[in-house]
């Protein structure tokens, strides 16, 4: 299967990583369930946990034996020995002599869980992050160089992280910066855009199908899984992943193993796992619209990348470089104090939109005049919550769609060929969006 591009995040021309390290992460043993001494525990050697007062954790709770299990760290996690316990150490719901468990992992001793948690704090001695990039990304606001330093300390573990921020910051741009950091550098990054998926092919996209398994399935595929194979699988929009299929996901990611769609034999990946939303998964799980253990074993590590109106100064080495990458060379200053004056809720999508535009016009398009929590309270007129979502989102892209052809049309002053390279999209798909929305006839093809 092809690599799927999200088109949601810019990317910026390649800069190379300082070759200033900050000190890789932590591997802590946490316990839920009942009270330990100490509440958590760095893993910096062979640990020893039981209810006995010898125990490197000790943990008080009559269902765990004195001595009960002894966790080491190991390449890829953390190997957990049960050291011949009463009740037992279970993984997945399976009892377990010795396993070695991906940070982020869970598992029982008793009925007591001991969480394998990646410390994301820098130590007190790990410095500022020099320079003002991480492999691709590049920012010199304190916030992308806080961003910066986790980035480097988590270059040691193939833990799944969660990317979470607005449309447009470059969520994905920040997941191929994580690949090409790791040991899985060369593997194949595969990019999925969960949000774009006909629910009816989902399993099919992320598993693979076998041929004949449902109509149209001409030929046996490879899913996202198997492509990603030896590298990052990166989940965009995961938020959008039906509810219905989300266990399978969640299984896949606990197991190392996916079923393609019409066989009954699983297959084993090895994939490592990133994942991004604009949505606040957490308010979507108290809904009940996003399993909370999928969500506990997407966000090992946890990383909010700011919106572009939170870090002003990162706004001139951006347009410098995106329009380095466009082709217009340095922009005139007045045009730079432009830049640096306007909101950009868009981010960086829009920024380089923007420099598409001035490229092509000599002018920047005018700014918004809706702030953005003026659009907020019109959305929430708009909304009907006693009609489906499906059907109010697919009339507010309409609507959307509608609007933005009609403005760009402006912008470009009626040349379709300007607003397909304004647009980012292809000329002839151009064509058929204005002829969908009876636009059929307006602007002209001048080159």
């Amino acid at each position: 299967m092809a690599t799927k591009s999200s088109g949601n995040d810019e990317t910026l021309p390649e800069r190379s990583a300082p070759s200033s390290r900050a000190e890789p992460m932590e591997l802590v043993l946490r316990v839920s369930g009942a009270r330990a001494t100490p509440p958590s525990l760095p893993l910096e050697r062979i640990c020893r946990i039981g209810s006995g007062p010898d125990c490197d954790l000790v943990v008080e709770h009559p269902m765990v034996s004195r001595a009960h299990v002894e966790v080491e760290l190991a390449p890829r996690g953390a190997q957990v020995r049960d050291l011949g316990s009463r009740n037992g150490t279970s993984y997945l719901g399976q009892r377990i002599e010795r396993a070695v468990l991906a940070p982020g992992a869970c598992f029982q001793i008793g009925p007591v869980t001991v969480t394998l948690s990646v410390d994301t704090e820098p130590a007190p001695s790990d410095g500022a992050y020099e320079g003002e990039a991480y492999r691709a990304v590049v920012g010199r606001s304190p916030a992308m160089k806080r961003l910066f330093r986790v980035l480097s300390r988590l270059e040691k573990w193939l833990v799944p992280v969660l990317l979470e921020g607005e449309s447009g910051v470059g969520k994905e741009m920040v997941a191929r910066a994580i690949h090409e950091g790791s040991s899985v550098a060369r593997g194949p990054f595969v990019c999925i855009n969960c949000g774009a998926l006909p629910r009816e092919i989902v399993a099919s996209e992320l598993f693979g199908h076998r041929r004949g398994a449902f109509t149209g399935a001409t030929e046996t595929r490879r899913g996202a899984f198997e492509s990603a194979h030896g590298g990052t699988l990166f989940l965009d929009e995961i938020g959008e992943l039906p509810l219905e299929q989300q266990p399978v996901l969640l299984r896949s990611l606990e197991t190392g193993e996916i079923q393609r769609v019409g066989e009954d034999a699983p297959h084993k990946v090895e994939v490592r796992i990133v994942a991004a939303t604009n949505r606040d998964l957490d308010a979507d799980t108290r809904e009940g619209r996003f399993r909370e253990d999928l969500l506990f074993r997407l966000a090992v590590v946890r990383l909010a990348i700011p919106p572009l109106r939170q870090r002003p100064e990162d706004i001139e080495l951006l347009a410098e470089l995106l329009s380095r990458e466009i082709g217009i060379g340095a922009l005139p200053a007045p045009v730079r104090e432009e830049l640096k004056t306007r909101r950009w809720p868009g981010n960086v999508r829009e920024l380089k939109n923007a420099l598409q535009s001035y490229a092509v016009l000599g002018a920047l398009p005018k700014a918004a005049r809706v702030r953005p929590e003026a659009l907020d309270v019109v959305l929430r007129d708009l909304v009907n919550p006693l009609s489906a979502y499906a059907t109010q989102k697919e009339a507010f892209v309409d609507r959307f769609t509608s609007a933005y052809l009609v403005r760009l049309l402006e912008v470009a002053r009626g040349n379709r060929s300007v607003a397909a390279r304004i647009a980012n999209l292809d000329r002839g798909y151009l064509r058929r969006l204005l002829a969908k929305h009876g636009l059929g006839k307006a602007g002209r093809d001048d080159d």
